[in-house]
This record gives structure tokens, C-alpha cells and sequence, in this order.
């Protein structure tokens, strides 16, 4: 029979908190543990559902959206088909994260040349963020 791992054994061999595996559960993105004693008992597959979720969170998916998958893939759904469908609408909201980044990069940098005494005469916030960065560009 296989080792069962106590909850702090699995939170400090996936480097989360034990409260943060017990929100997990609670929202049905990790199954309820075994009990032994009344205390909880994971088998080690707990700890690469728990690394893929990591990544998953790493990459922008939300909670919500790790749990889809996770429970298309319980299902029975081949894991590729769920994961494209929600990359593809996350890498639109990823494009615009990045362009607003680009807009901030731009206007902080436009921030070097600023020799304005007070703000109410700094033209960096007359012209918004396009703006400034489109200018810091030329």
C-alpha cells in the first residue's frame, strides 16, 4: 500500500500553506483527502495536481478556470482540449496587459526629461498615458 502524506508533509513538499490546500478543497479544485483518524490523508497525486496549479496561476488562469480544467480532465476529457480553449481566451487579456505595460514603460521613461517645477505644469499629466509614451518613442 502506498504512503499516505499528512496535510504538512503535502504543503511543504508543494511549498503552499496547509490553509491554502484546505481552500482548495473547499472549492472543489482538490478532491477531499482520505481520513485516517479523522485527519486528512493525500496519496502523492496530490502533489503534481498541486504543481499543475501552480503553473496554471503562474500563467493568468483564475481559480475558477484551473478548477474547469481540472474537472474537464477528471471527466475524462483529453487535457489539450480544455487547456487550448482557455489559453485562447486568456491571450487576449494578456495582449492588453502587455500593451497597458508598454503605455506605463512609455511614460515612466518620458518622466526622465521632466523639468517642470510643480505638477499642475508637468504636461506628462495633461496628455494621459498613450500619449506620453507615444511621445517618449520619437
Amino acid at each position: 500500500m502506498m504512503e499516505m502524506l499528512t496535510i504538512g508533509q503535502v504543503a511543504e513538499a508543494a511549498g503552499v500553506s496547509a490553509s491554502a490546500i484546505r481552500y482548495y478543497e473547499r472549492h472543489r479544485i482538490l478532491s477531499e483527502p482520505t481520513r485516517v483518524g479523522g485527519k486528512r490523508r493525500y496519496d502523492a497525486d496530490v502533489l503534481r495536481r498541486l504543481s499543475v496549479l501552480e503553473v496554471a496561476k503562474q500563467a493568468g488562469f483564475s481559480l475558477e478556470e484551473i478548477r474547469l480544467l481540472f474537472d474537464a480532465t477528471d471527466g475524462g476529457a483529453p487535457a489539450h482540449t480544455e487547456l487550448k480553449r482557455l489559453a485562447q481566451r486568456k491571450l487576449p487579456e494578456l495582449e492588453a496587459l502587455i500593451a497597458r505595460a508598454a503605455e506605463v514603460k512609455g511614460w515612466l521613461e518620458a518622466t526622465g526629461d521632466c523639468t517642470c517645477d510643480t505638477l499642475d505644469e508637468c504636461s506628462l499629466f495633461d496628455q494621459g498615458l498613450r500619449a506620453a509614451s507615444a511621445t517618449s518613442r520619437l
